[in-house]
């Protein structure tokens, strides 16, 4: 939670120990709590911290921190239910600018190891790095392992320098993936103990069961006392003693033991109370089931959950479940217990929650921990997909997420989850009246479905389109192993059902290839006659199940197929020889490939056949659920097979001044806009992104200077007209081209001139550029998804056509070559035009120096390269658009709750 208030930036985040506190900077009001922080100290850590045991030493420091705010210095606190537990400065020693700041930390006697110190460094580089603070120096005593140990393990790059008894440190502040990751993982086992009270509760608590039927406190009462929860549970009601045979008292603070876990089922109005009562109590986690919070009722909550340290699932949800025998936690109200299992699922909707708990439990995969998000105060589906990495239970996590807190933070989560587990979601609000129905339901902000996709494809995650889908897809991926490619024979006893198999596998994007002459020969000599081997192999009515098990057999053995489909029908043939054709795949072992039938006659649309050796089969009603299941996992080998992309180094490039330009263009226009051309291009400078050569003119004269200047070979030159605000040049025809000498200059600036009399602010005079590829490329600031960079086919018709594919920044290798080969124009990059193919290295390092720009600076609303020139001989911008808007940085990776 971030709340800018008068007291300055609070932020609240996790210690190692799954505790919460708050990282806000010192002010005048906290000098006594500051003093009494050095005061406290051992007389040995007074030592280490100042270098002698003085408690004069408090004092001074303690001025220093509560000071007035002034430039180069700063101090942050760390504070736990109001008292200071740690403090963290750096100085750069003066008012001017400076990359180096000397720091110190002192964390309070007791709180050692716990994450304090580390914490308050990682938000200190933070506010460092956007003050443009390059380093950090500090002094410590040799015999200071804790502090050198801190330094060393913060995941930056620390130099030492030895000085008799003293050590200085330099710690370089420079932007890379191992600190990130170092951040991560510190984040990562934080978060998972925080979720322990939660998800492995000792002791729980009912808030609101009633004692009559129909109340939900009374609901979750039931199902956790006939789920035969482990643990201890107890009711919350003053006016009863006893509910369904569970002890009741009067309040939390009563109970007899203080609650890891506790149920609030009260009405709106009374729940801030409620969870006032639990934090004061001590209860380390809350379940909030009510629905209808109004503004002020949720802040108070959050509040409250903030203040004492507790998580939070909900509000507004249908609860948890945690399976695990040695636990049998059910605190929801759904109908029936989840059956124990592998799948880890998290939803925002109830329903959709009911729906998935109900389709595991009867394929047989079961659940290991359920969580319903509700509205998603605090607890999210980042939080879950770290627990089920971790949680020893878990084989595939099941997600339908309506909104996103922090999409950076959970995209890298998933990057690295994916890796170990299938991710698989519910791409849900896919249209406007999705996207409202989604905002309205959750209080969610819309999100364009292009982010989204680009974050599902970006992470690994694996995106359905229905929860229908969603169950189909979790069926295959449990029960058989990845394809090593696309390639799909389709094996049947009918010839329709065949036919329609083939349809659904095509549409669905997979291939499939002709049986090899080799294998031709193996299948007739195991078939009945009349049966046809291509693809599909029909078998026809007349195969018998030994026949069709050998087929299946030969056809997985066989190395120029990934993957089998079974389409069978029932026939009177088989029914009169007594033969089960399915019998053909489930009596058979696991074949190393991925086997799956369909069955035309199935009611249900996705099943689990047991197989003989324990393991089981994905039956489908229909050939396109079993084509999409396919191609799900065709598609998730294929990201598994590729190694995680890498950053590439950009030489040429200088954030510091792009930063100062944007500073010095905000400070004149403070409500932000459209860069004018000179602007522009002094920022595309920055970051080294190549532009046609241009000159700016203001009169009839200085274009023909310009003119003079710009002429090619051939002579030629381009007018583009500007003002503030102008975005359509084309469709404003506000451009001339093929200009030849002065008198058409000057005629065309004339024109221009007068068309848009009191408009015009100048002219931009360019030599006409050279054949090629029109391209697009581009990036939008989602103000919730960070920086999305598109790239497509340009020209005048981009917005027509819309051949554009998109991916979030920072892009890597692997997200630049996706963006340059999805569209559909993307053949003509290659030479299939029969010119040759276009300079794709220097298109590669344009997207990249355009994604790099887009991350460094959170004030780019829009940017807008059209047409993009592509040749065999290079890549150059001929003509861009930039708008910015004020916008405070934000560290998008910075431990912090929501």
């Amino acid at each position: 939670m971030k709340d800018d208030t008068l007291s300055g930036p609070r932020t609240h985040a996790l210690l190692a120990d799954g505790s919460t506190v708050c990282i806000r900077p010192a002010l005048a009001s906290d000098h006594e709590q500051v003093q009494g922080l050095y005061e406290e100290m051992s007389p040995e850590n007074l030592r280490l911290r100042f270098f002698v045991a003085s408690r004069r030493s408090a004092k001074a420091a303690a001025d220093r921190a509560c000071a007035a705010p002034h430039a180069g210095y700063r101090a942050l606190l760390a504070e736990r239910a109001g008292q200071v537990i740690g403090l963290a400065e750096y100085d750069t020693g003066g008012s001017g600018p400076r990359t180096e700041a000397e720091i110190s930390i002192a964390v309070a006697d007791g709180l050692h190891h716990r994450g304090v110190g580390t914490l308050l460094l990682e938000h200190l580089v933070s506010a460092a790095r956007a003050d443009g603070v390059a380093s950090f120096t500090a002094d410590a005593l040799s015999e200071n392992q804790e502090v050198l140990r801190l330094f060393a393990d913060l995941g930056l790059r620390t130099a030492r320098r030895f000085e008799g008894p003293e050590v200085r440190c330099t710690i370089a502040l420079d932007e890379d993936d191992g600190y990130l990751t170092a951040v991560e993982a510190r984040g990562r086992a934080a978060d998972v103990e925080s979720l322990r009270p939660l998800l492995r509760p000792s002791v729980v608590a009912v808030v609101g069961a009633g004692r009559r039927p129909g109340s939900v406190g009374r609901a979750i009462l039931h199902q956790l006392k006939t789920g035969a929860y482990t643990g201890r549970l107890w009711a919350v009601n003053p006016a009863a003693t006893s509910i369904l045979g569970v002890p009741s008292y009067a309040s939390v603070g009563a109970l007899p033991r203080t609650p890891d876990l506790v149920v609030i089922a009260v009405p709106a109005a009374a729940v801030p109370e409620a969870a006032e009562e639990c934090g004061k109590a001590g209860a380390r986690a809350l379940l909030v089931v009510t629905a209808g919070l109004d503004a002020e009722q949720a802040r108070a909550l959050l509040e409250a959950c903030r203040t004492y340290g507790m998580r939070m699932v909900g509000p507004n949800c249908l609860g948890v479940s945690n399976t695990d025998p040695r636990l049998c936690l059910d605190a929801t109200f759904a109908a029936h217990h989840p059956r124990p299992g592998t799948a880890g699922v998290a939803v925002q909707s109830g329903g959709v929650g009911i729906a998935l708990l109900d389709g595991l439990s009867r394929l047989g995969i079961g659940v290991s921990s359920f969580v319903s998000l509700g509205d998603k105060y605090d607890v999210s589906g980042n939080d879950m997909l770290q627990w089920w990495e971790t949680d020893g239970g878990t084989d595939l996590a099941l997600l339908h997420l309506e909104s996103f807190g922090n999409p950076r933070a959970f995209s890298r989560t998933a990057r690295r989850v994916t890796r170990r587990l299938p991710v698989l979601t519910v791409d849900a609000g896919r249209t406007d009246a999705g996207r409202r129905a989604a905002a309205s339901h959750t209080a969610a902000a819309a999100t364009r479905t292009m982010t989204r996709q680009a974050l599902f494809t970006q992470a690994g995650i694996t995106a359905t389109h229905s929860v229908g889908e969603l169950l189909q897809t979790a069926a295959l991926f449990h029960s058989q192993p990845l394809p090593a490619g696309p390639r799909v024979l389709i094996v049947t006893n009918a010839g329709g059902a065949g036919v329609l198999s083939a349809d659904a596998c095509a549409e669905a994007g997979l291939a499939l290839p002709a049986p090899a002459p080799g294998l031709v020969d193996d299948l007739l000599a195991v078939l009945p006659e009349g049966a046809a081997v291509g693809n599909p192999v029909d078998a026809t009515a007349a195969v018998t199940e030994e026949q069709l098990a050998d087929c299946v057999d030969r056809v997985v053995a066989h190395p120029g197929v990934d993957a089998v489909l079974v389409a069978l029908v029932p026939t009177a043939v088989a029914t009169a020889t007594g033969d089960d054709l399915v019998k053909a795949v489930t009596a058979r072992p696991a074949h190393g490939k991925p086997v799956v039938v369909v069955r035309l006659e199935q009611a249900l649309p996705v099943q689990l056949l047991p197989r003989i050796d324990s393991g089981t089969v994905p039956a489908y009603a229909e050939p396109r659920a079993a084509a999409r299941a396919l191609a799900h996992a065709a598609h998730r080998a294929a990201w598994l097979a590729r190694p995680a992309g890498t950053f590439p180094a950009l030489d040429g490039i200088d954030p510091a001044r792009a930063r100062a330009c944007v500073e010095a263009y905000l400070e004149v226009h403070p409500d932000g806009g459209w860069l004018d051309p000179r602007t522009c291009a002094q920022l595309l400078d920055c970051y080294g992104i190549p532009q046609l050569p241009w000159a700016w003119a203001t009169s009839e004269d200085e274009a023909v200077l310009a003119a003079d200047r710009m002429r090619g070979a051939d002579g030629r030159v381009v007018m583009k007209g500007h003002w503030p605000g102008l975005l359509h040049k084309s469709a404003q025809r506000a451009v001339h081209l093929d200009l030849r000498g002065d008198s058409q200059v000057r005629a065309a600036f004339r024109d221009l001139q007068t068309r848009f009399a009191g408009l015009l602010t100048g002219v931009v005079v360019q030599p006409l550029a050279a054949r090629g590829t029109e391209l697009f490329a581009g990036v939008v600031q989602d103000q919730v998804f960070g920086p999305l960079v598109l790239f497509g086919l340009g020209g005048t018709a981009t917005e027509i056509l819309a051949d554009h594919a998109a991916r979030l920044a920072p892009l890597t290798d692997h997200d630049v070559h996706d963006l340059i080969t999805s569209p559909r124009c993307a053949p003509l990059l290659f030479g299939a035009d029969g010119g040759g193919p276009v300079d794709l290295a220097a298109l590669e390092q344009l997207l990249h120096r355009l994604s790099r720009m887009a991350s460094d600076l959170p004030q780019l609303a829009e940017a807008d390269f059209n047409p993009v020139l592509a040749a065999p001989s290079g890549v150059s911008v001929l003509d861009a658009r930039v708008r910015l808007l004020p916008c405070r940085p934000q560290d998008p990776y910075l431990r912090r709750l929501r």
